[in-house]
């Protein structure tokens, strides 16, 4: 998993996502995977971009599937299931307003540096 998320991570960062975390849920019991890795963009074409780079670059780079991938279509909040991390692609109004890292307070947080 380890392998997974630096992937993700990278191919967000060559894409200019912003202010991008990896949430850890190992430690709660029936968590529906172990990370959530967060970030934002300013246009529904950068949270296009985020998640198709995202998807190719971990193709490439590892044996891991996309399992399901959800929001594409109006690029506004895409979420992209590889099982054991799930990706959460958000412009960036509305992650303020979800405030998904909030609901999960509690867990541990990574910060990823972004190159905007």
């Amino acid at each position: 998993m380890g392998k997974l998320k630096e992937v993700i991570i990278e191919a967000i960062q060559d894409k200019k996502g912003r202010d991008i975390l990896s949430l850890d849920l190992s430690g709660i019991e029936g968590a529906v995977c172990d990370t959530f890795v967060i970030c934002n963009a300013d246009s529904t074409a950068q949270v296009a971009a985020i998640a198709d780079h995202v998807e190719e670059e971990v193709e490439k780079k590892t044996e891991e599937r996309l399992y399901r991938c959800e929001g594409k279509d109006n690029g506004i909040w895409v979420v992209m299931d590889y099982s054991d991390v799930v990706v959460h692609i958000f412009q960036t109004e509305f992650r303020k307003f979800y405030a998904l890292e909030e609901v999960w307070a509690d867990v541990p947080v990574q910060q990823y540096e972004s190159f905007a």
